[in-house]
């Protein structure tokens, strides 16, 4: 969904959030949406500024969101209102994939305490690179769906492109069906005995949250849902830090699939994204693990061999996944330009590859291993990051070390005043690292464009030079560029091909930015966007008009249409619509893909292709083509009446019942039979440190999760240490941002917020002798952290399987740099990580707390 929307909710679950204070500018939606009549609910260990004006607070321990949500979904399945409003079944059966039925092979938790099928013990796919961290792995050929009568898989054809021929020998059988949902191996069957045990009792005793207030969000929830009524989900990395966090997030989708809230006005899961440019950071990915619009990255340790070989491994024959060539061939000739063709694959031995898990906790260990020799290190500062004196030490090891920032940080200073050198564990005589500091520019000293966290590109312009030698971030990358391509432009050696083919025309034509050396941000943008490869000047209007034969250039295709013409950028437009019209702004920026708004919004339209109700219309079939207010997001002219082909590839395959195009079989997964490494359906797993053992199984925490196991990353013994019987939580304040690297050099900002302080309730600071304001030391298996006692009823303690747990709240901006210094909350933290994505825990973990 996008934020703007959570203005047309009945209700607004905040969740893994403190929106008022971390995003307050977005949290003028909900706010709308509660003057207009919503209910707004607050679910988090902490009362804080977003607790004050909802509705209802309902407080639960940090790391057990996933029994909450899966509490909420078995009092959905069986209340009386679920069961009898003829609107619930209708979505569920023809909008998601409660009636398929999956295998005989696979078992649930339910059967295996806690796992699934499939749990093996864990192998490294390379010796060289054996820091991925897992603890064991899941086989999930188990979670597959049962198979119907129909094609199997053939050979692929010896050629291509065009490559249609290649997916079309994808195709498979497709999965048998029981639209009654009676059979016991449906989707539906076993969500509804998989979360059997999550009784609103079961609830209290793992989150603390009283029984009467888990039901009167419940009955909120379920009043405000249906034809007529929709509820939002907002997130934010208070869901996602933690070794189940991509299950917690995948729970409340589930739930939201079965109260028909996606697709619709006032609907959806929102992740609240943490700045400007964090969305757009991951479509045009900074991540290790994937390439422009979230297709993998080609792997050593996949069948990833040849383009052919990448592509029969990544697409998926039917729905708009069978367009995977034509994404992959426009993005290698954006790559590679005139040097990428059919005969060398488009340039993908160029590539890189990966070789297992490169993001950040495996890289530091790897650094802190002696592996890595140098580091780029651009607007991040690790110094005071997750486990912050195990990445200090890895930062040591290095040869090399760039830090372009605003100020010197942590990580540009940490040879000269860390903790390490003030306490004279380190000399910095002792440390080999050369360290290179590049001062930024700012943002409002560049042009360029944000994509906001509802997919949103909105372009902002320069306002003022930068000073001196600062510089902009896209200097840094295009400067780099420029002379490592002119580094090996001599070279024979066939691994540098990549850089002597790597198309990087970008220089300004502004004589000024020329002086300056800065590249044309616009030309780039163009690039993202695409172009027919013989005109230049011929623009892409849609991904639509990609093709997979070369003929296409386009870096990214979910930002293919930004800009569709060489003086038509999209995301600089600035109109709004018409006061008190109807209508998803369509003129304002523009938000991928294809400008729409609300994703798979063919699901505000019934199978028949009319709106839910008059109140909650959004898309909608007039008889000759789908409208609405937004951009449809389906096959512009496809009849709801249409069949599926089975034999087809892409959109064909799918009827016009079924929203989900990015999905093989065209429905929303209320059950995942493959995409996660950690199991088909959400289950409650403690955290690694954990006061108490698991009250809903044998199996303790997730048993995929990663653990990196070396000096200075101590864990606390499971299910209760005495020695740290707290829970602590870190969290932002909204004066700071981040680790402070910005925020603690301005002064009003600082003024604000002077000091670190640690977050107690009164019960706790009375068994400690502690007064509000006395200094208290906090510690954990890897480190301790002094800072100020601040006693407030804001925090509580729970009663957790019989017993009572204190929390503790740690904000998380403060180092030894800045006008205002303090103990960096990160200390503290462990480097545990969950398996899909490798987030860290840092919401959930324990602690001490003493007098100092």
């Amino acid at each position: 969904m996008y934020p703007r929307s959570m203005a047309d909710s009945d209700c607004v679950v905040i969740q893994g959030s403190n929106m008022a204070e971390c995003h307050p500018v977005a949290f003028r939606w909900p706010m709308q949406a509660k003057l207009k009549g919503a209910t707004l609910i607050h679910v988090d260990p902490r009362f804080t500024r977003t607790s004050a004006v909802a509705d209802i607070h309902a407080p639960i321990r940090a790391g057990s969101d996933v029994a909450f949500l899966g509490g909420l979904v078995r009092y959905v399945l069986e209340s009386a209102r679920w069961n009898t409003d003829p609107f619930f079944r209708e979505f569920v059966v023809n909008y998601t994939n409660a009636a398929t039925i999956v295998g005989e092979s696979f078992k649930d938790t339910e059967d295996l305490d806690g796992a699934f099928s499939g749990l093996m013990e864990y192998t490294p796919g390379i010796k060289e690179w054996p820091l991925d961290g897992f603890v064991g792995e899941y086989d999930p050929q188990s979670w597959r769906y049962a198979a119907g009568p129909g094609r199997q898989p053939s050979a692929p054809p010896p050629a291509g492109p065009p490559f249609d021929p290649l997916v079309r020998s994808l195709l498979g059988p497709l999965p048998r069906r029981d639209e009654s949902l009676k059979d016991p191996r449906t989707v539906f069957q076993i969500v509804k005995r998989h979360f059997s045990r999550y009784t609103p009792e079961m609830v209290e005793r793992v989150t603390g949250c009283p029984t009467e207030t888990f039901v009167r969000v419940a009955e909120a929830i379920l009043a405000n849902s249906g034809r007529d009524r929709t509820t939002s989900f907002a997130y934010a990395v208070a869901w996602t830090q933690h070794t189940n966090g991509p299950q917690t997030i995948g729970c409340c989708a589930l739930l939201q699939l079965l109260l028909g809230n996606i697709g619709r006005p006032g609907a959806g899961v929102m992740a609240l994204r943490g700045h400007a440019g964090i969305q757009g950071s991951t479509d045009i990915p900074t991540l290790y693990h994937s390439l422009h619009g979230y297709m993998n990255h080609p792997s050593a340790l996949k069948h990833h061999a040849s383009l052919r070989d990448w592509l029969r491994a990544e697409t998926t024959p039917r729905g708009y996944g069978a367009n995977t060539p034509k994404f992959m061939v426009s993005y290698l000739k954006s790559m590679y330009g005139a040097a990428a063709t059919k005969d060398n694959d488009f340039g993908y031995d160029w590539h890189p590859k990966i070789i297992g898990d490169h993001s950040h906790l495996p890289m530091f260990v790897a650094m802190a291993d002696g592996r890595v020799k140098g580091m780029l290190c651009i607007g991040q500062n690790p110094a005071t990051s997750l486990n912050a004196s195990v990445e200090r030490k890895g930062l040591a090891r290095l040869e090399w070390l760039v830090v372009k920032d605003n100020w010197l940080t942590e990580t540009a200073t940490f040879w000269q005043n860390s903790p390490e050198i003030t306490s004279g564990q380190l000399k910095s005589q002792a440390i080999q690292t050369e360290v290179f500091f590049f001062p930024s520019a700012q943002v409002a000293e560049y042009e360029g464009s944000f994509t906001n966290t509802q997919r949103m590109l909105q372009w902002h312009f320069k306002a003022a030079d930068p000073p001196g030698d600062c510089r902009t971030d896209l200097w840094l990358t295009h400067q780099l560029a420029r002379r490592l391509k002119a580094m090996y432009a001599d070279s024979p050696l066939p691994r540098d091909a990549g850089f002597k083919n790597l198309v990087w025309d970008f220089d300004s034509d502004d004589p000024r930015e020329q002086a300056r050396g800065e590249p044309d941000a616009l030309k780039i943008l163009k690039e993202i966007n695409g172009w027919v490869t013989d005109e230049p000047g011929r623009h892409l209007g849609n991904f639509g008009e990609l093709k997979d034969d070369g003929s296409t250039t386009c870096a990214s295709w979910i930002y293919c249409g930004v800009f569709p013409a060489p003086d038509r950028n999209l995301a600089a437009r600035r109109q709004p619509d018409a006061p008190n019209t109807p209508g998803a702004q369509l003129g304002w920026g523009w938000a991928w893909p294809a400008n729409r708004r609300i994703l798979y919004n063919r699901a505000s339209a019934d199978v028949q292709g009319r709106p839910w109700s008059e109140r909650k219309k959004w898309v909608w079939w007039d008889g000759a083509k789908w409208a609405g207010y937004d951009v449809p997001d389906f096959a512009p002219t496809k009849a709801p009446s249409s069949k599926g082909a089975p034999d087809a590839i892409g959109l064909d395959a799918l009827s016009g019942s079924e929203p989900f195009i990015m999905k093989d079989d065209g429905v929303g997964w209320l059950y995942v039979p493959t995409g996660l490494v950690d199991g088909p359906l959400p289950a409650h797993y403690e955290p690694v440190e954990s006061p108490v053992g698991n009250p809903l199984y044998r199996q303790q925490s997730s048993p995929v999760l990663k653990y990196w196991k070396l000096d200075g990353n101590a864990i606390a013994s499971v299910g209760g240490d005495q020695r740290f019987p707290y829970i602590v939580t870190t969290y932002r304040l909204t004066e700071h941002y981040l680790s402070g690297a910005m925020s603690r050099w301005n002064p009003w900002l600082a003024e604000l917020q002077p000091e670190f302080f640690v977050e107690i309730n009164p019960e706790l600071a009375a068994e400690k002798g502690v007064g509000n304001t006395d200094w208290v030391t906090v510690s954990t298996p890897r480190g301790h952290i002094r800072g100020r006692a601040l006693v407030t009823r804001r925090m509580r303690a729970f009663t957790i399987a019989g017993r009572t747990v204190h929390h503790v709240g740690v904000p998380f901006h403060w180092g030894y740099q800045g006008i205002v210094t303090g103990d960096a909350g990160n200390e503290l933290t462990a480097l545990v990580a969950d398996p899909n994505v490798s987030i860290h825990e840092g919401k959930a973990f324990v602690c001490n707390v003493e007098k100092a």
